[in-house]
């Protein structure tokens, strides 16, 4: 009878996959049976061969290929550990990062994705996200694009290293992919200081967007080729900013604020929806007058080439136009 090997670092990356999920359940997430499948099966050690750590000397590099068995048996951990993974870094800027996987949950399920459906996503990075999506819904079904050509070629390889082959596209992504339109659903992994207005008119009626915007996620329900409009999750989530086009360099402002105000995660929210549309006392006098307001009071509208972001009311007295992209 022929003996069956055991391999040890599969098995290690299977129980750290399984750990990996009961840890993003824990924050509620994976209601949905096909997501925790998706998250269960799809081998995200494969999409992060490398990643940096932060240290006290900088940033260090774990790698799959280590001679050191110790510090390889590391690399594959803290791939499933339910922590955001910085992936590319040039001249100690983070360019490129594996997001936080209890995060991408979130943002999955949020969408409401449908079998049958056609998605979008802005950002490739590692390619994790786009394999999560085509295991859920099949390859042909899913746009994945990206700006940097080397990030691009780098996620085409580890989605075919898991077997998966969706459309990967180099372009910026503002632009969206119109050639592979409509669209049922867009998610982007970038910050952005709006939406594009290509986004909504590459959609289906009844689409959805889901997007970070300052430190929060907005998700929009799209009512025609120029309408869209919706609210903000609850919780924080931040991202590498979008570069291209739409790139934005926001400026640090602290003055006439007390430390322990600006800090606030909430107030830092307001203060990066709204920009130099309110100064900083003015954003102050209106999260103390509406008494601190969840990211949830606050919403975004496209509407005939404009938009806004808005507290309670796309057409109460707060409002802030957002920049055009």
């Amino acid at each position: 009878m022929e003996e069956v090997r055991r391999d040890p670092f599969a098995e290690e990356a299977a129980r750290a996959r399984r750990a990996m999920v009961r840890e993003i359940e824990a924050y509620g997430a994976l209601r949905d049976p096909a997501w925790r499948a998706a998250f269960a099966e799809v081998p995200r050690h494969l999409f992060v061969p490398s990643y940096y750590v932060a240290g006290p000397a900088g940033y260090e590099r774990l790698w799959s290929g280590d001679p050191d068995p110790a510090r390889r048996i590391r690399w594959l951990r803290g791939a499933y550990r339910d922590l955001a993974l910085a992936t590319r870094v040039r001249d100690g800027e983070l360019l490129s990062s594996a997001s936080q996987p209890s995060l991408m949950a979130r943002m999955l399920e949020a969408l409401d994705v449908r079998d049958g459906q056609d998605v979008l996503e802005i950002g490739a990075g590692t390619g994790y996200q786009a394999a999560l999506l085509a295991h859920r819904l099949g390859d042909r079904h899913v746009t994945t694009v990206e700006l940097d050509e080397e990030i691009a070629e780098s996620a085409r390889a580890h989605l075919a290293a898991a077997g998966h082959r969706p459309a990967v596209v180099t372009r910026d992504g503002t632009r969206g992919c119109p050639e592979r339109a409509p669209y049922d659903r867009i998610v982007a992994t970038c910050a952005m200081p709006a939406i594009p207005y290509a986004w909504p008119a590459q959609c289906r009626p009844g689409a959805r967007i889901l997007g970070p915007l300052s430190t929060g996620l907005v998700l929009l329900d799209v009512l025609g080729a120029d309408r869209a409009e919706g609210r903000f999750l609850a919780g924080s989530a931040y991202f590498v900013p979008l570069r291209g086009a739409g790139a934005r360099t926001p400026r640090p402002r602290t003055a006439g604020v007390p430390r322990r105000v600006y800090e606030d995660e909430g107030f830092q929210f307001l203060v990066g929806l709204v920009g130099d549309r309110l100064d900083l006392r003015e954003a102050l006098a209106l999260w103390q007058r509406e008494r601190r307001p969840e990211r949830e009071r606050f919403g975004v509208t496209v509407s005939g080439g404009r938009q806004w972001a808005w507290l309670d009311d796309p057409e109460g007295p707060y409002a802030w136009p957002l920049p055009d992209l």
